[in-house]
């Protein structure tokens, strides 16, 4: 059911995010990346690709486009990491009950997180939903905030640019490109699956 509900807003929220950045252009892109960014339910496989597509017709200057997309990535995922690193984590094990989380659940990821922090924020910058929550884990464990920008910044900059270029290349009818665009980024996320997956099970 929750599964089923984040679909559809995730659909409707696409559908408002097109209109808005084709009404209110970069105030809107760069709004819109802020919040997804931040964790809320905006899908940036959306807005990307549609930022791409309005690049081509002239609407935006790409480059222009693509630094508006990763200066909002910065302060989304700054609001997150700085309200879990002054929260902490000690809230969350008080109210473990509202999360629907055991604590042994909550132990094992942190201490996961602290072997892997850096893969972490990294690859999951480029994994759908994930790439915007991964901040709280890394404010909670207090992640040196060098660290936490540079592979923060470095996984979505590739996001951002995959699917950018596949919105701007579709529109002019360069498929080849396109194609290109979605295999790398389905052989990076298979590829991060695989690896997140077997740092896990250690």
């Amino acid at each position: 059911m929750v599964v089923r509900m984040v679909s559809i807003s995730s659909i409707f929220s696409g559908v408002a995010a097109s209109a808005a950045l084709s009404k209110y252009g970069y105030i809107a892109l760069f709004g819109l990346m802020v919040l997804e960014s931040a964790s809320l339910p905006i899908p940036s496989e959306v807005v990307l690709p549609v930022a791409g597509l309005l690049a081509a017709q002239g609407a935006f200057n790409l480059y222009g486009a693509f630094i508006v997309v990763v200066i909002a990535g910065i302060v989304g995922i700054t609001i997150d990491y700085f309200i879990a690193y002054f929260v902490s984590k000690d809230v969350v094990y008080k109210h473990l009950q509202l999360f629907r989380i055991k604590k042994e659940t909550l132990d094992g990821f942190d201490a996961w997180f602290r072997r892997n922090g850096v893969f972490a924020v990294f690859s999951m910058r480029m994994v759908p939903v994930l790439r915007g929550l991964v901040s709280f884990p890394a404010g909670f464990a207090a992640m040196p905030k060098k660290q936490f920008y540079a592979y923060s910044i470095l996984g979505s900059v590739i996001w951002d640019a995959v699917l950018m270029s596949f919105g701007y290349y579709a529109l002019q009818g360069s498929v080849t490109v396109a194609i290109i665009a979605i295999a790398i980024m389905g052989v990076a996320l298979y590829g991060v699956y695989l690896l997140m997956a077997r740092k896990f099970r250690k």
